[in-house]
């Protein structure tokens, strides 16, 4: 068995000034990253549970049909690169079907990715295993020392590029197309664009564990800023904009209030919105259209019910 973690503060987050630069920003608003926090990852995993969000299960389906293809279109692979792993349960399918000697997984959630990471190594005790708590949107290149030589495949399932912009995640893209070198390939999933009414119910769950999981991001500034957020005065907001093809979430303020953070006053009025994440839908044209802008060539694509996994080189 073999297992590495590294923690690497450096190249990981800097909550306080993202935060302070965020709210006095106009429109507020702070980054979808924030989230996950050891509560935040627990309310994430619930929300794939919910019966409306039907994106985990869909891509766990899609998976288990076309693994055999997929693999096969893959080829051999030294080494898989996983960005924002989380409980590292996507990649074991993958590990199952391709074999590699290592495996890389990257999270801002650093000790909970360490958790989730290390049983892996017992699992496959060939695998040579590491954990690395970093931010890999702005610090991708931190994990390139850790790369042992070989054809490398970076996995990026569950439609996180959605949380980006088309120009955001052109330039994530291209920050993977570099890590993965020349001969490395990409496989990623993302969400398509369907039913305006559906896409709204899959951020609005009847349980209300989406709106828990926005309001945490408040609770946790209270724990570690410091700040005096009174969750009861603010309220879980999400909808599709079709225009710009994405969802938006927020947390809306239900009276004129100021917040205090890090000694800093932040006045909200009545209805003002706190932007805390977007989630962008695409068609497979227009997904393809930004994977080529960053230096990627399409060789697969699989769709089930509103879903897509693309294979890029």
């Amino acid at each position: 068995m073999s297992f590495r973690f590294l923690d690497l503060p450096a190249a990981r987050d800097d909550l306080r000034a993202d935060v302070l630069a965020g709210l006095a920003a106009q429109p507020k608003s702070i980054p979808p990253k924030y989230f996950y926090d050891a509560p935040g990852c627990r309310l994430f995993e619930a929300i794939c549970k919910q019966p409306e969000y039907a994106v985990t299960r869909t891509e766990h389906a899609l998976m288990a049909s076309r693994l055999p293809e997929i693999a096969a279109a893959i080829g051999q692979v030294d080494c898989i690169i996983e960005p924002g792993a989380g409980d590292c349960s996507k990649v074991r399918a993958l590990l199952d079907a391709l074999h590699p000697s290592q495996l890389i997984v990257l999270d801002i959630a650093g000790s909970a990715l360490a958790q989730a990471a290390e049983p892996l190594a017992h699992d496959y005790p060939l695998l040579d295993v590491t954990a690395i708590g970093m931010d890999f949107i702005h610090e991708l290149d931190a994990a390139s020392p850790h790369l042992a030589p070989g054809r490398r495949l970076i996995y990026y399932p569950g439609s996180s590029i959605g949380n980006f912009s088309p120009a955001e995640a052109a330039t994530v893209l291209t920050r993977f197309r570099h890590l993965a070198g020349e001969a490395g390939q990409l496989l990623i999933g993302f969400d398509l664009k369907k039913s305006p009414q559906q896409l709204h119910q899959a951020y609005n769950d009847a349980a209300g564990v989406t709106a828990a999981f926005n309001l945490n991001l408040l609770e946790r500034l209270n724990r570690e800023l410091g700040a005096n957020f009174d969750l009861a005065q603010f309220n879980h907001y999400a909808f599709y904009n079709p225009q710009a093809g994405r969802i938006e979430m927020h947390l809306v303020s239900l009276a004129e209030q100021t917040v205090t953070i890090s000694g800093q006053a932040f006045h909200f009025d009545l209805g003002e919105s706190l932007h805390t994440e977007n989630s962008y839908k695409y068609r497979p044209d227009e997904f393809g259209g930004i994977a080529n802008s960053a230096g990627w060539k399409q060789k697969g694509e699989w769709v089930l019910d509103g879903f897509a996994v693309q294979l890029y080189t």
